[in-house]
């Protein structure tokens, strides 16, 4: 059966996917080392799991949150609908931009600046990936620096172990469409893969003037190796990868009024014509895999990226904020008449333009030995990172002019915001785990020492000489405890605990003397659970919780606030939960042509809560006093995913359930408002849950051809996704796609 599912997954990953199971192949060593769950998810001493290139394949998503919401413990917050921008959060973290988890690319740091300014406006396209992995609990402590929540590893496209390429082209709804191509092979000495992806779409949003409201991205990816001879008695191997990613978006930050979203919930309004979000990306690593002698691996690679971002758009109607109006459209209706392009007026426009670099080297070692009836593996790893963050933000002026934006004045460059903020850290870990029977100990340490700095030029120096510089700096060390105890009650059950103390920085320091300094996000997290896994049933329970020391706010446009990306303290909190996740196969046959019929639930529950009182300083919280007790904002309470399918060797059609219940959007203690056409955005403290439904479907012609098909939101259904960054904000409405995929 497990042939012919590889057959079924339409590419030739049989070869290339990544399926991590140690063996003598110089390959499978190779992806081991930037693999974190694969298939050892029954075997860590905590909850990961492994999403490969045969599940991607069947449910043919291009948007990454429709992915993740088949994995417990993981809190989506849709935005534009393609998820090209994806707000993630893992065990009751904040969503906002995927800011509060780790983020990595075959397991190197790939969100632009993780520590001077974590919010990740680039994400590696999702069309791209074999594979996503999702760790959580205790033995995430190696993956920092944000260890609370948990870990993302994307996987890159493998190399493959003999000349193969790919090609797959499609189409959809609102001219979407998506071209991939790659090509590679391996040597007696040399291997390589180059693959390019392009995907594009018209928008599924409406402005008046029918201009487009979607997106061009573009992605190369190339990977070169040197290794020695497959039948050499050392490992030795080096690769090189490199990655340029570019996108243009007409996308924008501005939603809508709820009564503008009951009338049209496609509708943008004509003050986001001009809207702009450029972006480009560039990965270079240097990854050399040695096994010196024998039981001992040593991974190590060296690594820069390069991001810059400037989504230009407008802030202000008339003299009055997007909030203001959004707030009370009828106090300001001569400011909502210029946005909806009814009446002429002033629009205050600005361009946001970050540049972000990251450079370092991570290395580590392992060494696995056995004394008498125990088995040990010691691991020792450390990275060294700098990263950088320059930020300028320019307000210029242009004229509504019957439902027409024109430019009247160009704004000084960066008079709005002119700063650069500065990270250094030096990151180490020990991870030491013991096995004895059917019982194995892990236990680790993390050591985290970040030196931050800030440079503010102030809004009149656009050179940088700096007459009114402001400048601020901190130092953190911190240590990070864990451990873990998991049992193999027999070869299919196992239990396990684990307790370890998370972490998030405390981002930029204060350039004012009066003002509060944000401290380090701090919680004593623990996990209990259960794994059953045997034959075509696969079933994992765990309860969790998350005791916060100190848990921070943040202050972005995108999760509702001013934009100064200040994190502030909101001190102690509990996040706890219960996720649940079974796997089966409901038809039962020994014949590999026989037909499947694969179950698979997940449900996650999530209790957030303030348990103390404060008084909150703004962003995605609001501003004002803040109850204990109060439920944290933009933490659903209720996730369910289902999905059930029917497929054999030739193919396979999926129907895909997602559930997203009732989300409180500011603290509260229970008394929920949703929005209605007589309550005024203020008011309004949640949003009703969804459902959501998609179909997919493939089908193999011959070894060469393969037809797929999907369906997302086959009920048409025009929920409220998100009130933020600024409104509300719909899903995608009905779409389908249609592509063909040939192996060469």
């Amino acid at each position: 059966m497990f042939k012919k599912l590889i057959i079924l997954s339409l590419l030739v990953q049989s070869k290339v996917i990544a399926q991590p199971i140690i063996t003598d192949s110089l390959q499978s060593l190779d992806l081991q080392e930037v693999t974190i769950v694969g298939n050892k998810s029954k075997s860590i001493p905590g909850s990961g799991q492994y999403i490969n290139g045969i599940q991607l394949e069947k449910l043919n998503q291009t948007n990454i949150n429709n992915v993740l919401r088949t994995v417990p413990g993981v809190v989506i917050r849709d935005e534009e609908g393609f998820g090209l921008r994806p707000n993630i959060g893992l065990r009751g973290t904040s969503v906002n931009r995927s800011s509060k988890i780790t983020i990595m690319e075959d397991g190197v740091l790939v969100a632009p600046a993780p520590y001077a300014d974590p919010a990740a406006y680039y994400f590696p396209t999702f069309a791209r990936l074999q594979g996503v992995e999702v760790l959580k609990g205790s033995s995430q402590i190696k993956y920092g620096p944000y260890t609370i929540g948990g870990a993302l590893n994307l996987l890159s496209t493998a190399t493959p172990n003999q000349f193969k390429g790919f090609a797959q082209v499609s189409f959809g709804s609102f001219n979407t469409n998506q071209q991939k191509v790659w090509v590679g092979d391996s040597r007696k000495h040399i291997d390589y893969i180059v693959e390019i992806n392009r995907m594009a779409s018209n928008g599924f949003k409406q402005l008046d003037n029918k201009a487009n409201t979607g997106f061009e991205r573009n992605d190369v990816m190339a990977k070169l190796r040197w290794h020695l001879a497959p039948n050499s008695k050392m490992v030795n191997n080096i690769t090189l990868k490199f990655v340029h990613s570019s996108e243009e978006a007409n996308e924008t930050y501005l939603g809508l009024t709820f009564n503008d979203y009951k009338l049209n919930h496609l509708k943008r309004y004509a003050g986001t014509q001009k809207d702009l979000l450029n972006l480009n990306h560039q990965l270079f690593t240097i990854h050399h895999l040695i096994s010196p002698i024998k039981n001992v691996v040593i991974n190590t690679t060296v690594y820069t990226t390069k991001t810059f971002r400037n989504w230009s758009r407008a802030s202000a109607f008339g003299g009055q904020s997007i909030q203001n109006i959004l707030n009370n459209p009828t106090a300001n209706s001569a400011a909502y008449n210029i946005m909806v392009g009814r009446a002429n007026g002033s629009v205050e426009y600005q361009g946001a333009e970050r540049s972000f670099t990251t450079s370092g080297i991570q290395s580590n070692i392992k060494y696995v030995f056995n004394t008498n009836a125990f088995s040990h593996k010691l691991e020792l790893g450390v990275r060294l990172h700098k990263d950088n963050a320059d930020r300028i933000v320019t307000r210029s002026t242009y004229q509504m002019q019957s439902g027409i934006m024109s430019l009247t004045a160009s704004g000084v460059s960066a008079n709005q915001e002119n700063q650069i903020r500065n990270a250094n850290s030096v990151a180490s870990y020990l991870a030491y785990e013991v096995k004895y029977k059917n019982l194995t100990l892990s236990t680790g340490v993390r050591h985290e020492q970040i030196h931050l700095d800030i440079q503010n030029f102030g809004n009149n120096d656009n050179v940088r000489i700096g007459h009114s510089l402001k400048e601020g700096s901190s130092n953190i060390s911190i240590l990070l405890p864990g451990v873990g105890l998991s049992y193999n009650y027999n070869d299919f059950t196992t239990v396990f605990v684990g307790v370890h103390k998370g972490f998030s920085p405390p981002g930029m320091p204060s350039t004012t003397p009066l003002a509060a300094q944000a401290r380090a996000e701090t919680s004593v997290s623990y996990e209990v659970g259960y794994k059953y896994q045997k034959k075509s049933v696969s079933a994992q329970v765990t309860a969790f919780a998350n005791n916060y020391h100190n848990i921070l706010g943040s202050d972005n446009i995108s999760g509702g606030g001013a934009g100064t990306g200040d994190l502030f303290n909101a001190g102690r909190a509990m996040i706890k939960g219960l996720e649940v996740a079974l796997q089966l196969n409901l038809l039962k046959s020994t014949n590999e042509n026989a037909l499947a019929v694969p179950l698979n639930i997940t449900y996650t529950y999530t209790s957030a809560t303030f348990s103390e009182t404060f008084v909150n300083g703004g962003g995605d919280w609001g501003s004002g006093k803040i109850n204990k007790g109060d439920f944290i904002p933009f933490i659903t309470p209720h996730l369910l995913s289902g999905s059930i399918g029917v497929e054999n060797s030739k193919f396979n059609v999926t129907l895909l359930a997602m559930y997203n219940g009732v989300t409180s959007v500011k603290p509260n203690q229970g008394n929920l408002i949703t929005p209605t056409s007589t309550e005024e955005l203020p008011n309004v403290n949640a949003l009703p849950g969804f459902l959501m439904l998609d179909f997919s479907s493939n089908y193999t012609l011959n070894k060469h051809f393969a037809l797929f098909s999907s369906i997302n939101n086959i009920t048409n259904n025009k929920a409220i996704v998100a009130n933020l960054p600024q409104g509300y904000r719909p899903n995608m409405p009905t779409n389908f796609r249609l592509g063909v995929k040939v192996n060469l």
